[in-house]
């Protein structure tokens, strides 16, 4: 018997859970539990399974991505300030990639140099960055297609 296609991984890394005292300018001012509210029902209304993930550890982060096909078809990555230079995370990644969108809140590319730099790059199948937290939306809607799921 073959299973749906549609369980995505949304991974959340250093910082992500004091999100609602980072500057609401640039992350929103909402907190980790509410952004993952907002995606749970967007992600009902297109049929995808989320589950969730975040840590402080990026050993921790790492050995999540070494098991994340275990139990995700795609994933919605957004490593914080890991993205910029881990490359330890980027490698733990590249070991059993799913199809991965990375996603940021705020304008990742208009803001400081070593910000434009993404480990991601080239691993994941699409960005989305600087539309807050609406964005996860977006990302979901992306990841649908990605998944090839049928009316999604």
């Amino acid at each position: 018997m073959s299973r749906s296609q549609n369980r995505v991984a949304i991974l959340h890394g250093v910082n992500f859970d004091v999100l609602e005292r980072r500057d609401p300018n640039l992350y929103g001012g909402v907190s980790l539990g509410e952004l993952e509210h907002r995606i749970t029902g967007w992600a009902a209304e297109l049929e995808l399974e989320p589950s969730f993930f975040q840590t402080n550890s990026e050993a921790e982060f790492c050995g999540y991505l070494h098991r994340l096909r275990e139990g995700a078809d795609g994933a919605l990555i957004n490593a914080g300030a890991w993205t910029h230079y881990s490359r330890a995370i980027s490698d733990a990644f590249a070991v059993d990639p799913v199809p991965a969108i990375e996603v940021h809140l705020s304008d990742v590319d208009g803001r400081e140099d070593w910000r434009k730099v993404s480990v991601f790059e080239g691993l994941v199948q699409d960005k989305v960055a600087g539309q807050g937290v609406d964005g996860y939306k977006v990302a979901l809607e992306k990841m649908v297609n990605l998944l090839g799921i049928a009316g999604g």
